[in-house]
């Protein structure tokens, strides 16, 4: 089975959470305690007077006295209720803001994670997390979490009752429940292990329907179909065993269970009989500890019904309390000026052989334009990631003002290296929110000149900055998509950015001005430019040419066309004029 692409929270990791999130709402956890243990010794004077009335009626007391106890049986139940019901009132409260904080929680912990991270674990993981793990958990919080805890207070009280009425009736029944005792510790060491298996593989399905899905027209084109369905069929299959796993647990539990509940019950009127026979107890006695352990029933079953619900939500609170066991960027000092280096570096892709990256040396200076160019799978853009501190070399060093960039914290980093790709996402809000996330204290002014210098045109969206994006609202185009993630980046400020194919989505003639215009905005700055189109590279002060993995040329444009090298090559071809060789 494929491994957990994010870490699992360990038990004891995950108490130590339970437990802080336990102690922020302490107050109301305090009120369901008293509550709930107030309402449990309310209904255990119910089968108390009932034994009081058997010995009452059995003496010949006069009626008044039975219908004073009758009358008081019928006062308890009424207080049980209300404890029990203003109980369940405060312990969904307390789960209703317990699950805000645990939503909160993750979002903030999965936004903080490394980009690299986030790449390996694949959306699917991160959905599943969020919103199928932390569906089980709603459910426990909100429903199991509560009757759980008042089912549990219920059979405590119930069993010291029957104890101090007839403590040898309550041996009785305590050995009685022995064989439940056995069947839930058999479940319990079995049932954290396959829901969890069950939650990996809910997730790895996920991922594959929703790789699938988004790529239909790609897996049609290439006729890949037979693939994809075997894939789903192999994760369809995988999440089926884990799910017959855990149900064949349950199958196990319930009716071993059920027959335990009716154990403890025989036992005390075989043995209460006994010792009615010699005197040694009294009938009232008898029954009031057989209603106990009758009434026992109820709370245990839901204990154990629950108790599926708490292993399935335990299992989805480990992962989603996993995702703060993801390695956060390390600290470092902050860097001392604005030159990005770049020193042998060596870098490779889980799961490749060969390097992308072998031996890679670059500096950029201040304020220039560099184009890094070459042939299609030669390292081009994994070079950008490595230089906005995305991904981290497996050896050597790349640096901003002396500092290894991955050792940046994700907003420090974000000031000085911003790396902008082809591939933008347009967060549901207004055009004034998705601008705004660069630069939270800009005015509209500042946004409307971010947008203009980078050629968008904000007269033709029907509210300005207030219009509205996504479902139900405006649907922007990819052009629209890459001119706000470039204004964006006029916001951010950066001193060094890396454009990696950003005006792809353009059509060429609004692709030329918008580059012109990015080019004006970003005077001054360090800019590298991962260039397809080599117009991008003719206007560059240097061009690096990278041929696999290497840095093979690196020079002025002029200077590489007149070398007649690998440059000189791209260029002609680009142009449509395949090059002449000698002879």
């Amino acid at each position: 089975m494929k491994e957990h692409a994010l870490p699992v929270a360990t038990p004891a990791a995950a108490r130590r959470a339970a437990l802080g999130l336990v102690r922020a709402d302490g107050r109301e956890v305090t009120r369901m305690v008293v509550l709930t243990a107030l309402a449990a010794g309310a209904g255990l004077a119910g089968p108390w007077l009932v034994g009081r009335i058997l010995d009452e009626v059995r003496a010949g007391s006069a009626p008044e006295v039975v219908d004073r106890l009758a009358l008081g049986i019928i006062a308890c139940a009424v207080v049980q209720l209300l404890l029990a019901r203003q109980a369940r009132w405060v312990a969904y409260r307390f789960g209703e803001r317990t699950l805000s904080r645990v939503r909160e929680r993750y979002v903030e912990r999965v936004l903080a994670l490394p980009t690299a991270t986030v790449e390996r674990a694949g959306t699917g993981e991160i959905a599943a997390r969020g919103t199928g793990d932390v569906a089980a958990m709603a459910v426990t919080l909100r429903d199991a979490g509560p009757e759980l805890f008042v089912a549990a207070v219920q059979a405590l009280f119930l069993l010291a009752a029957v104890v101090v009425v007839a403590p040898l009736l309550g041996g009785c029944g305590l050995v009685g429940l022995v064989g439940t005792w056995c069947a839930t510790r058999w479940y319990l060491r079995r049932a954290h292990a396959a829901y969890l298996a069950e939650g990996t593989a809910a997730a790895a399905l996920a991922e594959v329907l929703t790789a699938t899905a988004a790529g239909a027209r790609t897996v049609e084109a290439l006729r890949l179909q037979e693939h994809r369905v075997a894939a789903c069929r192999e994760a369809i299959e995988t999440a089926r065993r884990t799910r017959e796993r855990t149900l064949a647990l349950r199958s196990v539990l319930f009716p071993a269970v059920d027959v335990c509940h009716v154990l403890p019950v025989v036992a005390v009127l075989l043995v209460g009989g006994v010792l009615l026979a010699h005197g040694a107890v009294t009938l009232g006695a008898v029954a009031a500890a057989t209603l106990y352990l009758r009434q026992l029933a109820q709370p245990l079953n839901e204990i154990l019904w629950r108790l599926e619900q708490l292993q399935s939500s335990t299992a989805a609170f480990a992962r989603v309390e996993g995702v703060a066991g993801s390695p956060p960027a390390p600290a470092g000092a902050p860097p001392r000026g604005e030159r990005v280096r770049v020193r042998n570096v060596h870098f490779g892709y889980p799961g490749h052989d060969r390097d992308a990256l072998r031996g890679v040396d670059l500096d950029l200076h201040p304020g220039e334009r560099i184009a890094l160019v070459g042939p299609s799978g030669a390292g081009k853009s994994t070079l950008g990631r490595l230089l906005a501190g995305l991904d981290t070399p497996r050896t050597g060093t790349v640096t901003v003002g002396g500092v290894p960039i991955a050792c940046l914290d994700r907003a420090e980093r974000r000031r000085h290296v911003v790396l902008v790709t082809q591939e933008h996402h347009v967060f549901l809000g207004t055009v004034r929110d998705n601008l705004l996330l660069a630069a939270p204290d800009a005015d509209d002014g500042a946004l409307r000149a971010a947008l203009g210098t980078v050629g968008a045109r904000l007269d033709e969206l029907p509210d300005g900055l207030g219009t509205r994006l996504g479902p139900g609202a405006l649907q922007p185009g990819g052009a629209v998509a890459q001119q706000l993630a470039l204004a964006r980046v006029v916001l951010a400020d950066p001193h060094t950015v890396v454009l990696d194919e950003a005006t792809a989505l353009l059509d060429p003639a609004t692709a030329r001005s918008t580059e012109r215009a990015l080019a004006a905005a970003l005077a001054g700055r360090t800019v590298v430019a991962i260039a397809h189109r080599l117009h991008t590279a003719h206007d560059a002060d240097r061009v690096a040419v990278l041929q696999d993995g290497r840095i093979t040329d690196i020079g002025t444009h002029d200077d590489l066309i007149a070398g007649r090298g690998a440059y000189a090559a791209l260029w002609e071809s680009w142009h449509g004029r395949p090059r002449r060789t000698a002879g």
